[in-house]
């Protein structure tokens, strides 16, 4: 005889439905979004190496955060930062109703609902700050970094902004994670860039993206995704959730057209891929403020995250020596992130409403428009606290996986120049495989004839003449 399946009294069905919809898209973002995305901005031989990075990043983290990782950015109290460790996967946390201890929340769906939801922002954020590091980490060093960064980083800023750590009791306000996921991820990209070193010199100076078509089918899916993302950040399917998508929509729209606009006005030409960044970084803006600020509040956002983030990359990035000899940001998170994400912060402390915040459920009585300019301060101390708490955590790990761990932070000076068939003994395209007639030529690497380069190593001759007759580039960059 079948037992009868009962329902809880706490739960809502619709809310349920709608957090596994919003789960969903999310990791939709990451997998395949940020892989297919990655993959076609590099060069060719790094489409594979982008792919895997943020493959492994997304399953690693799924492991870390079932057994202990969950409870520190969401579970009981330990520090004013952190919640006690622990696992979420006996039967009885899964079918229970999902509950913030430390920020005396409930929310009318089951735990195991709520931790999918959030491993879905985590697995995103470790994707986002693998953009940074692109085309040279050591892949071993990598599968170190990402337990690490999730634990010692991205959990403290989950507890501190929405877990009832000690920004959430103080106000600050971070509706779907500008803090919490873009300047934090934005914050270590930089940092970690710094460390890693840069990529060899011909990649910095020439790097096509190598399938625009791809990038394309990776940039729709972040777009479409993200009304998961912020939609699903009241924890419910209610008016509050629509407001979030529709202004999510609204400066993301804004944001492209104003970066188009200046790629036009500056470089003469409107740039796809300048039109993506635009993109991402309105994605971005919104996200701290996405169900509390207005439509008009949006279109500002997007406007304003259309320039400051063009700026930033276009002339900061390529005119700073900072940039130009030390932090090789290979896909500029930096400035699509870190400082969309800080600049989302600051505006929400501008353009946050009091009603927008009663629906969202939180008690603060809006933003400067409404009065309290207290908020805007509180923006900036939210925001100095997770940069200032990513440079210390990124370099302090990225040191322990160097001096401790014994393991290089970059790949060895053959894998930089060979690329993903080095690195993982496999190719993007495969176009020749089991083709009729003539033999092919040698394949090229970098304009050197594989034969060649076989030749060279094995004579300890490193510079050749190319296919195209001009030398080729040291190993030792």
């Amino acid at each position: 005889m079948q037992a009868t399946m009962s329902t809880p009294t706490w739960l809502d069905t619709g809310d349920n439905s709608w957090q596994l919809t919003a789960a969903s898209l999310v990791a939709l973002q990451t997998v395949p979004g940020l892989c297919v995305l990655y993959a076609g901005l590099v060069k060719k031989k790094w489409a594979i190496n982008s792919m895997f990075m943020v493959f492994y990043a997304f399953a690693m983290t799924m492991v870390c955060w079932v057994i202990w990782a969950y409870r520190v950015a969401f579970g009981v109290y330990m520090l004013p930062f952190a919640g006690r460790p622990g696992p979420v996967l006996t039967i009885g946390d899964q079918l229970g109703q999902s509950a913030l201890p430390s920020a005396t929340l409930e929310q009318n769906f089951p735990l195991s609902t709520m931790v999918y939801f959030q491993f879905a922002f985590a697995a995103i954020t470790l994707g986002l700050v693998a953009g940074g590091y692109l085309a040279r980490m050591n892949f071993t060093a990598w599968m170190v970094f990402v337990p690490l960064w999730l634990t010692f980083s991205y959990c403290i800023g989950a507890y501190s902004l929405w877990g009832g750590g000690f920004l959430f009791q103080m106000g600050v306000i971070d509706y779907s994670g500008g803090y919490v996921i873009h300047l934090s991820s934005g914050t270590a990209a930089f940092t970690g860039a710094y460390w890693i070193g840069p990529r060899l010199k011909r990649d910095r100076e020439n790097f096509p993206p190598n399938n625009l078509l791809l990038m394309m089918v990776g940039a729709g899916i972040l777009w479409v995704g993200w009304n998961g993302f912020n939609g699903g950040d009241p924890y419910a399917a209610s008016p509050d959730a629509g407001v979030a998508v529709l202004n999510t929509n609204i400066a993301t729209a804004t944001s492209m057209l104003t970066w188009t606009l200046m790629d036009v006005v500056f470089f003469r030409k409107p740039s796809l891929i300048g039109a993506v960044n635009g993109m991402i970084t309105g994605l971005v803006v919104i996200t701290p403020g996405a169900g509390v600020v207005t439509g008009w509040g949006a279109i500002v956002e997007g406007i304003c995250s259309g320039i400051v983030p063009w700026i930033s990359m276009n002339v900061a990035g390529k005119k700073l020596g900072l940039f130009k000899h030390y932090v090789d940001d290979t896909l500029g998170i930096t400035h699509t992130h870190m400082v969309a994400g800080t600049l989302g912060g600051f505006l929400t402390g501008i353009f946050a409403t009091a009603d927008g915040c009663a629906a969202f459920g939180i008690t603060n009585p809006g933003g400067a428009i409404d009065g309290n300019g207290k908020q805007v301060w509180l923006q900036i101390v939210g925001a100095l606290f997770i940069i200032g708490w990513n440079l210390f955590w990124t370099s302090a790990i990225m040191l322990f996986i160097k001096y401790v761990c014994r393991i290089n932070l970059r790949m060895t000076e053959e894998q930089l120049l060979l690329g993903d068939d080095a690195v993982h003994g496999e190719a993007a395209y495969c176009f020749l495989d089991d083709v009729d007639g003539p033999v092919p030529e040698p394949a090229v690497v970098e304009g050197v004839r594989v034969n060649d380069l076989e030749r060279a190593e094995s004579s300890g001759n490193i510079n050749m003449i190319g296919k195209d007759g001009r030398e080729a580039e040291s190993k030792i960059d």
